[in-house]
């Protein structure tokens, strides 16, 4: 359940906050199937799904799919990986080998062009623009021009590679199923498991902070280590799980612009339990299926460029607006207006450009209670609340994902 802290509106109104709005898609809005593997922001407005029927683009509005039936140089239609490269170009991995979509055309790779694996499990690119693949075998960088690949015969420990990343040093970061956290600086491996502080040696994902801090995801909760690798502390139950394991399996890890951690948290022993969490103050804060989550099968998370949270999982994918920092609000305020505010009577909330289709709108409370709502009719800019019967106190106008305060008195 989402849980929040109370406080007094008028004495914390500079304060962070997070409010948060589900709004889910599945196969019924345009996904090509419901069971969403991977996903990422391409950082021009549109989000990518990798899902086991093919890719899907959503730029908002419209639905483009990609599949062996409209591409046929697709390896295959079961998306393992898929991640944006800096020249916007789309990589997409999966069980039969990688390809790349330059905004025209599929060019597909496997074993036979330098991949260590053509089991891909994921997929990043560095500063430098080298893209490296996450593998069944290790890793493999390709640089451009060639692929190189690394096994257990150059270092990685046995059993494959599940998630890479970049540390702030410009060393690729590895995470193993069986060999903990591993670093490769170009030319020498490192690993740090239990022995380390890890709480697990199966780790499954890494996030870094603004601080060079690793945040990495095992299958028993996160283990937090400094830049120079050195252990901070674990996070074992950030949601709960019934008896007899209350540790955390963890799928995957974001942070934010304002530095929240975000985490999805999936198990599927004795009884399925998932969905995210967050840490605020300390406190971690859990948002599952009875909040409004499509599902509980969480599979992958990603921030889009308004810090929204992007949730796939087997049962579709979830978009949680989250207007995380009263500086990341600010900015977005110049988007979208309300006036009078402080309001007494009513309210009208207006955008700058008319709308190209009708809109929902809604004022949520402090407790993430939505108390009204309503809609920006097509060829409008603008729509008007009664707000005479609502407490006084600080609310949250929410439209299109974007948001700004409002104060009711």
């Amino acid at each position: 359940m989402i849980k929040t802290i109370s406080f007094l509106a008028f004495l914390v109104i500079h304060s962070l906050v997070i409010s948060q709005t589900i709004t889910n898609y599945t196969t019924a809005d345009g996904l090509p199937d419901n069971d969403v593997t991977c996903l990422v922001h391409d950082g021009n407005g549109a989000m990518w799904f990798g899902t086991q029927k093919g890719v899907a683009k959503f730029d908002g509005i419209n639905w483009v799919t990609y599949n062996t039936q409209s591409d046929s140089v697709l390896p295959q239609d079961g998306i393992t990986a898929i991640a944006i490269a800096s020249n916007n170009d789309v990589w997409i991995g999966t069980d039969a080998g990688a390809a790349i979509y330059d905004g025209s055309e599929w060019k597909a790779y496997t074993t036979d062009d330098g991949l260590g694996s053509n089991r891909i499990t994921h997929i990043a690119e560095m500063s430098n623009g080298d893209i490296w693949f996450a593998d069944f075998n290790g890793a493999t960088k390709y640089d451009g021009t060639s692929f190189t690949a690394y096994g257990s015969a150059d270092g990685l420990p046995f059993g494959g590679v599940v998630k890479v990343a970049e540390d702030k040093n410009g060393d690729v970061l590895m995470c193993t199923g069986l060999g903990g956290l591993v670093t490769f600086d170009g030319t020498q491996f490192a690993a740090y498991s239990v022995a380390e502080g890890l709480v697990s040696k199966n780790t499954t994902s890494i996030a870094l902070d603004n601080q060079g801090n690793k945040w990495v995801g095992t299958a028993k909760g996160v283990s937090v280590l400094n830049a120079s690798n050195q252990w901070v502390t674990n996070h074992t139950q950030m949601l709960e799980i019934p008896e007899p394991d209350t540790l955390n399996p963890v799928e995957d890890i974001a942070i934010d612009k304002s530095g929240t951690v975000w985490v999805g948290i999936y198990v599927d022993y004795l009884v399925t339990v998932g969905g995210v969490a967050y840490l605020d103050n300390d406190q971690w804060i859990t948002i599952d299926a009875s909040d409004g989550l499509v599902g509980p099968t969480i599979r992958q998370i990603a921030l889009d460029g308004r810090d929204n949270l992007w949730v796939g999982t087997s049962s579709g994918v979830s978009r949680i607006d989250n207007p995380s920092s009263a500086s990341f609000m600010e900015v977005e305020a110049e988007q979208i207006a309300v006036y009078p505010n402080p309001a007494k009577t009513t309210v009208t909330i207006s955008f700058k450009d008319v709308m190209e289709e009708k809109m929902p709108i809604q004022i949520v409370n402090h407790l993430s209670q939505v108390v009204r709502t309503g809609e920006i009719m097509k060829g409008s800019n603008s729509h008007t609340f009664d707000v005479m019967n609502m407490n006084p106190g600080l609310y949250f106008v929410i439209c299109d994902g974007i948001h700004n305060r409002l104060l009711v008195r």
